[in-house]
């Protein structure tokens, strides 16, 4: 999803700078972020940023899940690419079954699902305690790098699908797991190195706007 159906900036970086505009973070949630990721980061790494979500830490998830729909209406449904568009639409005039597979939370992409007309989605998901409140964690397997690849291979096995005749969209170092199980993988706007991995794999590479 990100930087593929959505070129630039990650949907939750860009909700970050919403509810900072809208006065639901601020600097509190800022520092909180900055100090836990000093703790327990390895060198050059964002991973941990990517299991815990300190900025939802007792948030009313109510109220969240509110903003996010308005936001991803305004603000990302507009932005979507059209290349990517024209690939999802010729997957679903093909008769292919469509499933976004991202790392990004589940209530930024569940409207965008809805909006996007695909049922089957797997994505990070925030713990939400049983007073409806977020506690910043994201519950296990994190949709990235192996556990991104697994989700996918029990999803094919639930569904019994042939993964060596699948397609599969990555942008970043994260996704190589993930575009070695299908027989149709496409590198789309690589970062991080990604293009050179690319090459590597002998995977085609190419750009949306």
């Amino acid at each position: 999803m990100d930087n593929t159906l959505l070129p630039g900036l990650a949907i939750e970086v860009r909700f970050c700078r919403y509810l900072w505009k809208q006065g639901v973070i601020g600097w509190t949630e800022a520092a909180h972020s900055l100090w836990f990721w000093i703790r327990h980061v390895p060198p050059f790494s964002l991973h941990p940023l990517r299991q815990q979500k300190i900025y939802l830490d007792g948030k009313l998830s109510a109220e969240i899940d509110a903003r996010a729909q308005e936001f991803v209406r305004y603000e990302i449904c507009p932005r979507l690419s059209s290349h990517g568009l024209a690939k999802l639409e010729s997957h679903r005039s093909a008769g292919h079954f469509v499933v976004l597979l991202t790392g990004c939370l589940d209530f930024l992409i569940a409207p965008l699902a809805r909006y996007l007309n695909v049922a089957a989605v797997l994505c990070a998901k925030p713990e939400r305690n049983l007073e409806g409140y977020y506690t910043g964690r994201v519950l296990p397997p994190l949709p990235y790098g192996d556990g991104k690849r697994s989700l996918l291979e029990s999803f094919a096995q639930e569904h019994c699908l042939d993964l060596k005749a699948c397609y599969a969209y990555g942008d970043s170092p994260g996704d190589v797991e993930t575009l070695q199980l299908v027989g149709h993988p496409l590198v789309v706007n690589p970062i991080r190195g990604m293009a050179r991995i690319a090459r590597r794999q002998g995977w085609p590479i190419a750009r949306w706007n």
